[in-house]
């Protein structure tokens, strides 16, 4: 009688934006009973060492879009696939939320077609927990009723109409993944003559011992900033709501320079590198 191999399943999971206390229970079990996690550049360290089991080979597979190393997507799904067929339970790790701004389409399509059993785990995406460490309500009666989720990498990709719309929308706006062309965002909704009572908040390493706010008006953002450079993660937040923070401000900004998630041109030897030692 010949014996059909059992196959494996998948769990795509969210780790939060940086605290690992806010890995939810259902990602923390799956992660102790994993044979092998893919983990993401922008996972805390402390989950790492804390919540996987000792017998699970970690392989990290990090991305940092135009900072040169980062994993391919196609070598994440063949890894995937690999481990899933050989009957492992695989628990693929990502920071934040698994659903904003991520690959999570790629991957599933793969998991179909490959006819692997799969789990979605949602995280706390770095909107809310930016927000949330910031002691910013991205709505509040009198301030915003909506939110908006966008990213911004591409001058061409967003019409002027649309950044019209966005400088005189009531939302407010929270840009991922937009640090480097924080410039720009700032100039075209001014050219578009946002209101002044529109605050920008700049949050670097939100949610982690790093974490930094800094808030203006964005007529004044050329002045404050003359050389943007900020740490990796940061995220930007634009509306009413961002006054708020100078009363209900609870975390204290820190005044180190250091990486909470180290960059990918400080890991050598990746695409990708099996993690043998957390400690």
């Amino acid at each position: 009688m010949t014996l059909t191999p059992k196959t494996g399943k998948v769990i795509l999971a969210g780790a939060g934006p940086g605290d690992p206390e806010l890995l939810t229970m259902k990602a923390a079990r799956f992660l102790q009973n994993a044979d092998v996690v893919l983990v993401d550049r922008l996972v805390s360290k402390e989950i790492l060492t804390n919540y996987i089991s000792p017998k699970a080979e970690i392989i990290y597979v990090g991305k940092q879009c135009r900072r040169g190393v980062s994993t391919p997507q196609k070598t994440i799904n063949e890894l995937m696939i690999e481990n899933a067929l050989l009957g492992k339970l695989v628990v693929r790790l990502k920071g934040g939320d698994v659903s904003i701004f991520s690959n999570i389409l790629d991957e599933l399509e793969s998991l179909v077609a490959n006819n692997i059993e799969y789990e979605i785990i949602p995280g706390v995406t770095a909107a809310l927990g930016a927000a949330a460490f910031a002691g910013i309500p991205l709505t509040a009666r009198g301030y915003a009723t909506s939110v908006r989720f966008l990213t911004y990498y591409k001058s061409d990709v967003v019409t002027d109409e649309y950044w019209k719309e966005l400088a005189n929308t009531e939302d407010t706006l929270v840009f991922y993944m937009s640090s480097e062309t924080l410039s720009n965002v700032v100039e075209k909704l001014t050219a578009h003559h946002i209101h002044e009572d529109k605050l920008l908040a700049i949050i670097e390493q939100a949610t982690t011992p790093f974490q930094n706010v800094q808030v203006m008006n964005l007529y004044d953002f050329k002045r404050k900033i003359s050389t943007p450079n900020f740490i990796s993660p940061t995220l930007i937040i634009i509306g009413r709501v961002v006054s708020l923070h100078e009363n209900f401000k609870w975390l204290a900004n820190s005044s180190s320079k250091e990486f909470y998630f180290k960059p990918m041109s400080l890991i050598p030897n990746l695409q990708p590198e099996k993690i043998t030692n957390v400690s």
